[in-house]
């Protein structure tokens, strides 16, 4: 490779740390005006208490959020996050209430089966070459039937089940800090955060992850069993959600099986708000983050000031189209 080639190669990459770097800072300032402007709006926004809504709020469209910019950041999308969640949290009511399983059973049901179901989705893409929209909107489908089906379209609770509310609802940090009551649930999208921060910056599959976005084709031809890691990161972001249903569930008490459509798309919005490019190969864990903290802001702001909740979806829908556009713009200045 020449000099020139080199030097080429070094300041694209530039360019791209830099525009990442500014979305976030971006970001960042727009939740911060967000919280200033609903104070005001409003005095009773900055209670303690809707704080600890819009944290415990933000833990479930977080979680799904990480799970969906693995996805996006190899250039594919997941319109099955939603359903997907409910789907993991039927399951692990059937092993918890209706078999009488211990906890940690359930636990590890919502995770393998996310995992199960994501790995379906990657296979579909990845060696049935169905392009990933269609492919997910069809697991979409076929997940929110079978929660219901598996269901008998009745909610399952978890009422014989001790301690299964505490997983989203109980207050570790709380315990030992009484002036810190955070929710478990924000803990646990914390570290479900910083885990895959770790593995999208410093493992193998973060490297292949970033690269399946860039330039797929290229990986390809350099040997690189491309099929078998994007099935891989599909699998790893259906466990990440397996999570997310694990803490919907545990803060309603019970797995509700009509539940998960529209969780998407606040999901897709936050990944998008946080400086993932919808084409792929550029994302971090750290903006979507913030950017589902935003979304969660925005929610709960409108809904403390009386906002009906049509407006509230019409708002959600052109922060959705406002956010595609930006990243647009943002590719055409990377170009």
């Amino acid at each position: 490779m020449s000099d020139a080639s080199i030097s080429e190669t070094s300041s694209f990459i530039r360019r791209l740390a830099d525009t990442g770097a500014h979305q976030k800072l971006l970001a960042f300032a727009s939740l911060i005006l967000l919280l200033v402007g609903f104070s005001i709006a409003s005095p009773n926004f900055m209670q303690t208490s809707n704080m600890l809504a819009i944290l415990q709020a933000t833990s479930v469209n977080g979680v799904l959020a990480v799970a969906a910019t693995l996805v996006i950041i190899t250039g594919g999308i997941d319109l099955s996050v939603g359903t997907l969640m409910t789907f993991t949290a039927v399951m692990t009511g059937v092993v918890l209430t209706n078999l009488g399983a211990p906890l940690p059973f359930g636990i590890l049901t919502a995770v393998l089966m996310g995992a199960l179901c994501g790995a379906c989705s990657g296979t579909l893409v990845a060696k049935m070459k169905i392009p990933p929209f269609i492919a997910t909107l069809g697991m979409m489908l076929i997940l929110k039937g079978l929660s219901l089906v598996i269901s008998g379209t009745r909610p399952i609770y978890f009422n014989d089940t001790p301690g299964y509310d505490l997983i989203s609802r109980g207050s570790i940090i709380g315990h030992f800090f009484p002036s810190l009551p955070i929710p478990n649930g924000v803990l646990i999208l914390f570290i479900v955060a910083i885990t895959a921060s770790y593995v999208l910056s410093r493992t193998v599959l973060g490297r292949y992850c970033f690269a399946l976005g860039s330039n797929e084709e290229s990986m390809r031809l350099s040997g690189v069993n491309t099929d078998r890691w994007k099935i891989a990161i599909y699998a790893l972001a259906g466990g990440i959600v397996g999570i997310g249903g694990l803490l919907i569930s545990s803060r309603l008490n019970s797995a509700q099986p009509a539940l998960g459509l529209g969780y998407e798309l606040e999901a897709i919005a936050a990944v998008v708000i946080g400086g993932t490019s919808l084409s792929g190969g550029r994302g971090t864990v750290l903006g979507t983050v913030i950017g589902a903290l935003i979304m969660a802001v925005l929610t709960n702001g409108l809904r403390v000031l009386s906002v009906a909740q049509e407006w509230q979806t019409v708002v959600t829908g052109l922060i959705i189209i406002a956010a595609v556009y930006a990243d647009m713009l943002r590719r055409n200045r990377t170009a």
